[in-house]
């Protein structure tokens, strides 16, 4: 929509020989709808947030096997734990809705890569990779090398 300065306004209605009550009544409107859709405009701010890694293990234990996941986020003050509960919530409402009941996600996998951003942002959670990235394990230890002198 174009933005017009309001003194143009009054002139172009002033030209248009309407009375000036009628100009000082439109102008008056003018003002009062601009107000109102700049309240409307104000968004809230944006939501802090964390990272959070959904890792797969599909037989019930952490073994030295090589780990997948996927990374999603959620706002920083909620609980990690309730990540994994964001996104079944969000499942939830997408196989219910008619492309859902057409094609219903089963698994996490899924979820990731084919659920919709739209519904989860409803559940607060936001996926950053629709694929499983591969997870290394560490003892968080840099090892030290000996110092060795060189003649």
């Amino acid at each position: 929509m174009a933005k017009v300065d309001l003194e143009l306004v009054k002139m172009v209605l002033q030209r248009a020989e309407l009375d000036a009550h009628q100009v000082a009544q439109i102008i008056e409107d003018i003002n009062f709808e601009a107000k109102a859709k700049e309240a409307d405009d104000e968004k809230e701010p944006p939501v802090k947030k964390q990272f959070v890694v959904i890792v797969s293990d599909p037989h019930g234990k952490f073994t030295d096997m090589d780990y997948t996941g996927w990374v999603v986020q959620i706002p920083e003050d909620e609980n990690p734990a309730t990540a994994l509960e964001s996104l079944h919530k969000g499942v939830y409402d997408f196989n219910i809705s008619p492309k859902g009941r057409r094609l219903p996600i089963k698994t996490v996998a899924e979820a990731c890569e084919f659920g919709s951003a739209k519904i989860y942002k409803e559940h607060k959670i936001w996926i950053k990779t629709k694929e499983p990235v591969l997870i290394v394990r560490s003892d968080n230890k840099i090892p030290r090398e000996a110092k060795t002198e060189e003649f």
